[in-house]
């Protein structure tokens, strides 16, 4: 039964200010709804901000969160967010690590010059036939499934009838992904450039029997129907800006400084504010928090212990330059301009996995890169342009939270910051650090940002940029979807508190998922 919600102050409080609270506040505040957010920092945004990292360096770069896929463009001409999306080039570069003179360029203008490039690696045209043909393959799985993630969910047996191909489905979401990879690619570094898309954020083997790899594969190649991630000009910044405008705009409120400390099933939230202690009570309750922070929030001590664990360590660069090459045959303005796959064979990451499980950093460290600058040079200062400076994100993999805990936090950072450094420069020409640029007071514009810099910061627990386990984008034929948050794919232990953040059914990444479909169901339940 549904608790009685009495003398309610708004028709919703959203807990946390991430972007997926802006949509859900948004949404809600356009359909007439009294809309509160509490924030604990002094600005909201979540990980899907732009920040100046080093005094003094006209630089505003992304900390956390770098490139959008799953925003669908539905939440974008919902809200009129002033948006712009610019497709990259080239999709990736991948230098051999046996022999980082040669490498793959996937050039999605130039299917020629792609085929070219898998030669000079692999010794073959036909890895690079075999290449498109896989992900030519898994193209109707992007087509049905991307259009589906606003709406209530559909059946698992639903979806596998649509998609109309058995063995296609038992090789994405019956089996685990390694034996699809191996069955369509013969080279190693094929595999592994397909395989990393399994591993953002994502701890697991090639073979793991829980397919949380395919999971996260899936989520990776479905965004706007295609697969391509997108760089959002003006920063990441620029996205979660354009959803807080839409959400005042729409007479929602926003309150930063607010900590809450406790919320009820029946819809009261208390906060520690500017002016001291003070309660809210809603209608419904929306949570922007991890499942297991709500459950802590709640007062559930046995689902607050069951916490996730991210698996990533991120690095962000201001470059006087790009880097030179080994590869004289590609341009490092085409190979940064994608993704740049870092020792990311299949065995690499597989031992990579191996080691990381022993209680090791991975050695060499598998990791990419990307140049947002190159596609976006508005994040730079006019000085910066002009001086040829590039900015430098490196996401490295397999690095489990349970490597850093405990571990003094400037130790940690400087021990994953040395591996990725040194994995880097195994691909290289020249020393990555002899082209970093020096703030004003000669320190090096580099920085590690760590699991446990994620739970610090922004309260993700032990650094999970997902907020828990990836859910398949449908529901268990078996499973009730009798209520409104059921449905949605947003529902709770209680009735009146739903998921809005990367923890609800279909959440992960920065898509704006959880809030739209929380909003819809908050509109349902509330009338």
């Amino acid at each position: 039964m549904a608790a009685a919600v009495h003398s309610a102050t708004h028709d919703v409080v959203i807990v946390g200010g991430g972007h997926n609270a802006l949509v859900a506040a948004a949404y809600l505040a356009r359909a007439g709804k009294s809309v509160v957010v509490l924030e604990r920092l002094d600005h909201v945004g979540g990980a899907a901000v732009s920040e100046r990292p080093w005094a003094g360096v006209d630089a505003r770069l992304s900390r956390y969160s770098y490139l959008v896929s799953l925003l669908p463009r539905r939440v974008i001409d919902d809200l009129g967010l002033r948006i712009d999306l610019k497709r990259r080039r080239y999709s990736s570069y991948t230098p051999d690590p046996s022999d980082p003179s040669r490498g793959i360029l996937v050039d999605t203008a130039d299917a020629a010059a792609t085929a070219d490039s898998f030669a000079r690696v692999t010794g073959t045209t036909t890895e690079a036939e075999r290449f498109a043909a896989f992900y030519d393959r898994i193209s109707p799985v992007a087509r049905q499934l991307f259009p589906t993630v606003t709406a209530p969910l559909q059946r698992r047996s639903a979806v596998r009838d649509a998609l109309g191909d058995a063995e296609l489905w038992d090789d994405l979401f019956e089996r685990p992904l390694g034996s699809m990879l191996r069955g369509a690619l013969d080279s190693d570094i094929a595999r592994g450039i397909a395989l990393t898309d399994a591993l953002i954020g994502t701890f697991a083997s090639a073979d793991d029997e829980t397919l949380r790899q395919n999971r996260c594969f899936l989520y990776h190649v479905i965004g706007g129907g295609t697969g391509d991630w997108d760089v959002p000009v003006g920063g990441m910044g620029q996205v979660s800006g354009e959803l807080e405008r839409a959400a005042r705009d729409a007479g929602a409120e926003l309150r930063t400084h607010s900590e809450v400390t406790s919320i009820s099933p029946d819809g009261e939230v208390a906060f520690e504010g500017a002016g001291g202690s003070a309660t809210v009570r809603a209608r419904a309750v929306l949570s922007g928090v991890g499942p297991s922070v709500l459950a802590r929030l709640m007062g559930d001590s046995v689902a607050a212990s069951a916490a996730p664990e991210g698996a990533q360590v991120k690095v962000n660069m201001l470059l006087r330059r790009l880097p030179r090459l080994r590869d004289s045959t590609v341009a490092p303005e085409a190979a940064f301009a994608g993704t740049f796959h870092i020792n990311e064979t299949m065995t690499q990451l597989e031992a990579a996995y191996d080691a990381a499980v022993g209680g090791s950093i991975p050695s060499p460290l598998p990791a990419e890169i990307y140049c947002h600058s190159l596609t976006d040079p508005s994040i730079l200062g006019a000085e910066l342009r002009a001086s040829g400076a590039q900015t430098l994100t490196l996401f490295g993999l397999h690095v489990p939270h349970r490597l850093v805990e405990g571990k003094d936090p400037d130790a940690a950072r400087s021990e994953l910051l040395a591996a990725a450094q040194r994995s880097l420069d195994s691909v290289l020409a020249e020393p990555i650090a002899d082209v970093v640029f020096d703030a004003p007071d000669g320190t090096p514009c580099v920085e590690a940002r760590t699991t446990a810099d994620l739970e610090n910061s922004l309260g993700m627990i032990a650094g999970d940029i997902f907020h828990g386990p990836l859910s398949w984008p449908w529901a268990d034929d078996d499973a009730p979807l009798e209520t409104p948050a059921q449905r949605w794919g947003v529902e709770t232990a209680h009735d009146r508190v739903l998921l809005c953040g990367s923890g609800a059914h279909r959440g992960g990444a920065v898509s704006g998922l959880g809030g739209h479909n929380a909003a819809m169901a908050a509109l349902e339940l509330l009338g």
